[in-house]
């Protein structure tokens, strides 16, 4: 007997309004995210600056709308003076949290500008690992003031005359982990972050501030960790962070593909907590998410561990450049439906990383820049993916895993934009033998035909792409069929799909 997923779309069905931010990305001075990755001066592409703008062009065409900076682990050990002003005058410095070398020759001067090239906003990381509330209150004044006092006036003197207006700030990061420098428990954390963000908001009301959940959620501590942390700060900040990495060791694709099932708890989870919190304090305010780590990273883990260990304090080495392929790209398009379908409190998400660090785009230092095979869901759901979540009401097949029990056959949602008169549909079959007969009922947009059919489909989980050659992009397919309110397609094993109609 034939698969099948059925699902009902309609306007009334809202879950929320998608924030643009959920499609962000996250560059740190590690490896070589900055340099050799976004600035190079002496490639044939460098601009001005020294930027890369092949690695510019393929950002604006991810269309990515804020970045996390400058980390990440390299945050905990971060003294910002130290990158800003002239760079003959700037300290190198070395990164405990990744044992390179840092140069210091771009820092938030250069970072600000790169991010205005490239169509992009800073999400800005403070040091609450080795430094605290009044190291951010200057990097703040530094970035956001137009006043006559002493870090503003700094930042003219280094030739930036307009304040950088950066209205996201992270407490830190990762401050559960034990490898962080400067780790802290969820108590003394939970203060620290909640008497810095008092004071940030204090200089500059415009800003939020996003303090720190668990690092994973297998942390020992997760759950009571978000609980004690906004115990002390859930009045100060405005979202908490959730970071996630998966992986295939195992080599079972169809578990893989299961890794959303456990996402869906974990976001539960979050919210349960932040909720709970809000109920002991009586509070009449949300706080928000901001999954601001997230993605497939377990390629190149153990030979990092090696280079790190046995070769430190290299300036921009080589480090986590995980080649990504077919199945990978997978489970990024699943983790973004997942985010989708939580538009209601997911209000950021930061795909670590952007450039050469497990990372969408990848550059040759002699050579083109490239697009690996995660780029693609990435560029199809951040296209076609602004407007209101509605919810995915859906009858469908499901199949068991090795490690899951009931994993729906379909993943999908929905993205209304009134605006555009745009309905858009991604789906993704995770069964990874058989054909799944897709049914969707707009009977609620009428006047509304098949504008768009981009899908990734492949029999190979470990195609990957290269400079050379892209084994793995969207295709078009043009068998889809809308009668009577009725869209019919057939969605092939271990794919995705992105079905946009217009009116």
């Amino acid at each position: 007997m034939a698969r099948k997923a059925k699902l009902i779309v309609d306007k009334d069905f809202r879950i929320g309004e998608v924030d643009k931010r959920i499609y962000g990305s996250f560059i740190e001075h590690l490896g070589r995210a900055v340099y050799t990755g976004i600035y190079q001066p002496d490639h044939p592409t460098a601009d001005e600056m020294g930027f890369r703008k092949d690695v510019i062009g393929l950002v604006k065409e991810l269309n990515v709308p804020i970045v996390r900076y400058p980390g990440g682990n390299y945050v905990s050990n971060f003294y910002w003076e130290d990158s800003v002003g002239p760079r003959e005058q700037r300290k190198p410095r070395l990164d405990l949290a990744w044992r390179t070398y840092e140069p210091n020759l771009i820092g938030i001067n250069e970072f600000s500008k790169w991010a205005k090239k490239a169509d992009t906003s800073v999400m800005m990381a403070v040091n609450l690992g080795t430094r605290g509330t009044s190291d951010a209150l200057n990097l703040l004044e530094y970035c956001n003031l137009d006043t006559e006092s002493y870090y503003a006036d700094l930042r003219r003197k280094h030739g930036d005359k307009d304040p950088y207006n950066i209205k996201v700030w992270c407490m830190g990061n990762e401050m559960d982990g034990p490898w962080q420098t400067g780790h802290k428990d969820a108590k003394e954390y939970g203060h620290l972050a909640a008497e810095t963000s008092k004071a940030m908001k204090a200089m500059d009301r415009s800003i939020e501030t996003v303090v720190c959940g668990s690092s994973n959620v297998d942390m020992p501590t997760f759950g009571s960790w978000e609980a004690g942390v906004l115990g002390e700060a859930y009045d100060y900040v405005d979202y908490i962070s959730l970071h996630q990495y998966w992986n295939n060791r195992a080599d079972d694709t169809a578990d893989f593909f299961a890794v959303t099932d456990d996402l869906e708890n974990f976001i539960h989870s979050v919210i349960a907590a932040c909720d709970y919190v809000k109920a002991v304090r009586h509070s009449h305010k949300n706080i928000n998410l901001s999954f601001d780590e997230w993605n497939v990273w377990y390629h190149s883990t153990d030979q990092d561990n090696e280079d790190m260990e046995n070769k430190p304090w290299r300036s921009h080495p080589h480090l986590l450049e995980d080649i990504y392929n077919y199945e990978d790209a997978i489970v990024d398009a699943l983790a973004l439906i997942k985010f989708l379908q939580h538009a209601d409190r997911i209000k950021i998400a930061c795909l670590a990383q952007l450039v050469n660090v497990i990372a969408p785009i990848m550059t040759e230092e002699n050579g083109p820049a490239w697009k690996q095979t995660i780029f693609y869901p990435f560029y199809l759901v951040s296209k076609y993916g602004r407007g209101t979540a509605l919810e995915p009401v859906m009858t469908v097949d499901d199949h068991p895993t090795s490690r899951h029990d009931h994993v729906t056959d379909v993943e999908a949602v929905s993205i209304y934009n009134e605006e555009k008169e745009q309905l858009t549909i991604f789906a993704v079959n995770r069964n990874t033998e058989e054909n799944v007969e897709f049914e969707a009922d707009i009977r609620g947009f009428g006047g509304y035909t098949l504008s768009d059919f981009e899908v990734l489909e492949g029999t190979d989980m470990k195609a990957v792409n290269s400079a050379k050659e892209e084994k793995v992009k969207p295709v078009r397919r043009e068998d889809a069929k809308l009668d009577g309110g009725i869209l019919r397609t057939v969605l092939k094993p271990a794919s995705f799909a992105a079905i946009v109609l217009k009116k």
